[in-house]
């Protein structure tokens, strides 16, 4: 089971939401809200520190009972949010640095298309099947 959001600089809302099984897409809105405003804090809490770094890498947002929660932020602030079945021990601390950083590749090849305004929903082919093929390993 895993949940992956791409969310919007300002607005927080997202851009794109996939998870496995996809009945489960609309229980975990609650979920990003609340690690949104983890991830809020986490950049706060960093401040000048976060925009030096060249890791964005915001590490476990926080666990609950039956998940936990994964933070990346990018250079412009865009925020992805990565929710793991707790039971998944298999998955490492450098296994989901290095989705997100999939992820970010794969959403800067979208921003790069002159076709996407950004803040929009995101519908790509492209980016749906990297999703697709990281979430198959996983799960």
């Amino acid at each position: 089971l895993l949940l992956r959001v791409v969310c919007s600089p300002l607005q927080n809302y997202p851009l794109y939401i996939r998870s496995v099984p996809t009945e489960n897409e609309l229980k975990f809105h609650y979920t990003v809200h609340t690690s949104l405003d983890v991830v809020d804090e986490k950049i706060s809490a960093m401040g000048k520190a976060l925009v030096d770094q060249r890791e964005l890498y915001l590490g476990l947002l926080y666990p609950t009972e039956d998940y936990k929660v994964y933070g990346y932020v990018t250079n412009s602030k865009v925020k992805f949010v990565m929710v793991v079945d707790s039971s998944n021990t298999a998955l490492r601390d450098n296994e989901i640095r290095s989705m997100f950083r999939k992820l970010h590749n794969s959403y800067t090849d979208i921003m790069c298309n002159p076709f996407y305004n950004p803040g929009d929903r995101i519908q790509s082919r492209a980016f749906d099947n990297m999703v697709n093929s990281m979430m198959m390993q996983v799960c």
